[in-house]
Parts: structure tokens; C-alpha cells; sequence
């Protein structure tokens, strides 16, 4: 029988924006039980099992679906010499056959369920979920559990799924916005192991054996590095005993007692830049191009202005670059901005694609962009716009089961605190003027990184380095 938990009370010194400070919900790995209620009325419980294993729910009372993940704290960059592509090719390899399931019975599980089943391989975590109704999230259970745990890394099928995954590469490679993002990782954040690309690079799949990746397996797929979250219409305890039962007929001993493994350490790190402009020569009709510098990490307590700044700049229709660029001077189709925060590096960056010939002119038009909102900030119209649309997105966001799965898995894995939504608004909403321009003023005095993929020369860059 499962401990009763304890209602959990907010801590008052996690986030604070311009000097407003919200309530969040603290996940300390020590503490066994938690529970609270959530914005709309779920109910989010929290166990930690003695063997290290977390389960974590979000009950949604009138949702006939579920969404659940078994999810690794381990991604690209915990890859070493000999291990470089493993994370990537396991999350490959897992779909391929356990002890008691072959490839096709896997498939055949989720399928008769009418249910999804995908997997996600990441700098930081790796996951492996599915969506079924609410009376099969047991089967999808059983089935993610059998992969996570009794793999067979079978040499045949390795060899198959090395050539699968050479075969991803080299369709990512043919897409020029695809290789210009991977090329802007490393440009910005240089030898740090989050510059690295995700899935490997062919030098590293060729390389990689059957045994290092079974290696890094046993390694980092154990009790205590396991999370497993559900959302949607999900009893707590009948999880728990599902997800041991589960892990138990496949063979881990649950009976042994230990910690789960800690988290990262959330603090920017000194990272170099990667290169100031790097410059990728392609037959291509048009130009990619990104200009970024290293951006906030995942806990900065700007994250919420860097919200705002991200939409007025290059999030939606109405944003300054999609105007500017696209909709007065018709220069390029798809133009945006972005910021990705990982535990200790970050990057935020600005693209377009547009003609070979325009690539110039855009890429002034972007940093200039930039420019204006460090220098004179954003008007108050531009943030009650931005505010609607985030707080619409968010709203329309949380009403899928898989969203609010995948915002226990960050708060377990990468934050260790849960922000509610209603706490989010405010805390977007506590964000001023002066703070949005202040962070676009450091953003834009940061070393510049330049990715260009396309049939360009590369001197036409040299006014912007």
C-alpha cells in the first residue's frame, strides 16, 4: 500500500521578475509524497518509489485519454569518447525487440489500442511515450516499460538501424534549415557538449559499437535514473502499481533501496564561442540564414521577459521581423526568432530564408530589428499584444494531455520546480517594459555567431562581424 502524501505548500523564493515573486512548487528529490491541485482543478501527485524511480501525475477529471513517458535523464551531450551517437541510436534500438516482444509485436501492441506510441531523443533527457484512451494506458505501461528495460540490442538488428539512422542524417543533411540550426549549435556554444548535434554525425554512427551503446545502456537506464509522467485521465496509484509490476516481470529488482540521481546543476557555465561566422556553400535557390548569440539558460528568472521579447521580435504574423521582412518588403517566406535554455548554456537567434541575392539586406534588416528594441524598447500595445498571444497559446497548449506529460518530465528532470499556469501569467504579466528592453540591450552586446547555407558569397557578411 502506497504512503499517503503530504499536501504540498508553495515555497516563496523560487522566481521572481522585477521584484514580483510567485509561489512555485518545489520537486526536492528527498521527499517521497507530494500533491497539490493545479490552474483548472488536476490534481498533480508525486512519488518517489524506494528504488529511485519517480512517478509523476497530472489527473485531468473529465479526459477519456492519457499521455505517458518513461524518461532518462541522459541526452548527446553525456556522450564520451567511444559513446558519441548512442543516445540517439537507442532511442532507435529500443522499438526493435525485447526478451518477450519482437519489433512487430511492439507495434502490434500499440496499434490494436488505436493508440500513438514515438520516442525523443534530447541534449539533456531522452524519452520514450505514448497517447492511448484512459482503460489501455496499463498495456502502454506494460510495453514501455518491456522496451526501456529489456532491450535486446540485438547485433543483427544494430547493423540494420545503424544504416536507418545513416539514412536520417543524410535526409536532414538535404535540408538546408535543418543544417543551418545544427551548424548555428556549434557556431555559438563552440566545444561545449551542447553544440554537439543530437543525433550524432555519420563519422560517430560508423564508428559506434554494439557494445558501447549496450554499455551506455546499462549505464544510465536504471531505477534511479528512471521518471515516469502521466497526464490526463490517470489514477496515481494504480500507476505506481502498474509501472512496478511492470518493471518487476522485466527483470529490475525494485527491492533495492536508492537515490535518484541528482540533477543538474542550473548555472551558466563559461562557454566560448564556436565561431563568428560559419559559412556553409550549397547549390540551393535559397538562402538560410541565423544570427544568434549564446540566450538564457532554462531557470533565468528573465526567461519570462526573454517570453515576451522572443514574440514582439519574431513569434507570430504580427512580430517585427515577419513585418518588416516579410509583409512590407515581400524578402523572405519564413522569418522567426527563437531562445532554447538548457542547464547551463543557452542560445537565441533570429532566421530567414530568402534569396541568395536578399541574404544581405535581410540579415541587416534582422540585427537591426534587434537593435531597435535594445535602443528604445517596445511600446506598451506590443506587450498587451504579446501577452494575449501567449497567454491564449499556453491556454490552448494545456488542454492536450501530452503537453502537460511533458511539463512533469521538465519540472522532475531539468528544474526540479513546477510552475502553474496561472503563475506563469503572472509572472509574464509582472515582466516591465524597461526589463524587456534591458535584456534585449544584453542580448544584442553579446558575441555574434553568423550561419549561412546557401549559394552566397561569404563576403557579403563582413560588415556584420
Amino acid at each position: 500500500m502506497q504512503p499517503q502524501p503530504q499536501t504540498l505548500t508553495k515555497s516563496k523564493n523560487a522566481t521572481e521578475s522585477s521584484g514580483f515573486t510567485v509561489s512555485n512548487f518545489q520537486f526536492p528529490l528527498d521527499q517521497s509524497e507530494l500533491s497539490f491541485t493545479a490552474s483548472g482543478g488536476s490534481s498533480i501527485r508525486r512519488s518517489v518509489l524506494p528504488s529511485g524511480v519517480r512517478v509523476l501525475t497530472e489527473t485531468m477529471p473529465s479526459a477519456q485519454s492519457a499521455s505517458v513517458s518513461f524518461s532518462v535523464a541522459v541526452g548527446s551531450r553525456d556522450e564520451t569518447n567511444g559513446h558519441h551517437g548512442s543516445t540517439h541510436f537507442l532511442e532507435h534500438l529500443l522499438f526493435k525487440g525485447t526478451t518477450k516482444r519482437t519489433a512487430l509485436d511492439i507495434a502490434i501492441e500499440f496499434d490494436k489500442i488505436g493508440g500513438s506510441s514515438n520516442a525523443s531523443t534530447g541534449k539533456e533527457h531522452t524519452g520514450y511515450y505514448a497517447r492511448v484512451q484512459d482503460t489501455a494506458l496499463p498495456v502502454a505501461v506494460d510495453v514501455i516499460a518491456d522496451m526501456l528495460t529489456s532491450s535486446l540490442i540485438d547485433p543483427v538488428e544494430f547493423e540494420n538501424e545503424r544504416t536507418v539512422i545513416l539514412e536520417e542524417l543524410a535526409m536532414n543533411d538535404d535540408d538546408p534549415e535543418d543544417v543551418a540550426h545544427e551548424a548555428f549549435c556549434e557556431a555559438v556554444l563552440g566545444e561545449h557538449a551542447l553544440g554537439r548535434p543530437i543525433g550524432g554525425t555519420p563519422e560517430t554512427i560508423k564508428a559506434v559499437t554494439r557494445d558501447a551503446v549496450w554499455e551506455y545502456y546499462k549505464n544510465n537506464y536504471r531505477p534511479q535514473d528512471l521518471v515516469v509522467a502521466a497526464a490526463g485521465g490517470v489514477n496515481h496509484d494504480a500507476l505506481i502499481q502498474q509501472v512496478e509490476q511492470a518493471l518487476t516481470e522485466a527483470g529490475w529488482d525494485l527491492s533495492v533501496k536508492a537515490t535518484p540521481v541528482p540533477r543538474r546543476i542550473l548555472a551558466q557555465a563559461d562557454i566560448k564561442r564556436g565561431t563568428a561566422l560559419k559559412f556553409i556553400k550549397r547549390p540551393t535557390q535559397q538562402a538560410n540564414v541565423l544570427v544568434g548569440v549564446q540566450g538564457l539558460i532554462a531557470n533565468d528568472p528573465r526567461r519570462f521577459a526573454m517570453g515576451i521579447l522572443n514574440t514582439v521580435l519574431g513569434g507570430g504574423m504580427s512580430s517585427r521581423l515577419f513585418q518588416e521582412i516579410r509583409e512590407k518588403r515581400g524578402l523572405a517566406y519564413s522569418v522567426y526568432s527563437f531562445n532554447q535554455g538548457y542547464s547551463d548554456g543557452a542560445y537565441f537567434g533570429l532566421y530567414a530564408g530568402c534569396s541568395p541575392q536578399k541574404t544581405q539586406e535581410v540579415t541587416r534588416l534582422m540585427i537591426g530589428e534587434l537593435d531597435k528594441v535594445a535602443n528604445d524598447g517596445i511600446t506598451q500595445a506590443e506587450f498587451d499584444l504579446a501577452m494575449g498571444n501567449i497567454s491564449g497559446s499556453l491556454a490552448l497548449k494545456f488542454e492536450s494531455t501530452q503537453a502537460r506529460m511533458s511539463r512533469l518530465v521538465s519540472s522532475e528532470v531539468v528544474t526540479g520546480e513546477f510552475v502553474d499556469l496561472n503563475d506563469s501569467l503572472a509572472l509574464f504579466k509582472a515582466v516591465t517594459l524597461a526589463d524587456i528592453q534591458a535584456l534585449a540591450a544584453d542580448i544584442a552586446s553579446r558575441e555574434r555567431s553568423i550561419v549561412a547555407v546557401g549559394d552566397l558569397k561569404e563576403k557579403i557578411f563582413d560588415e556584420f562581424l
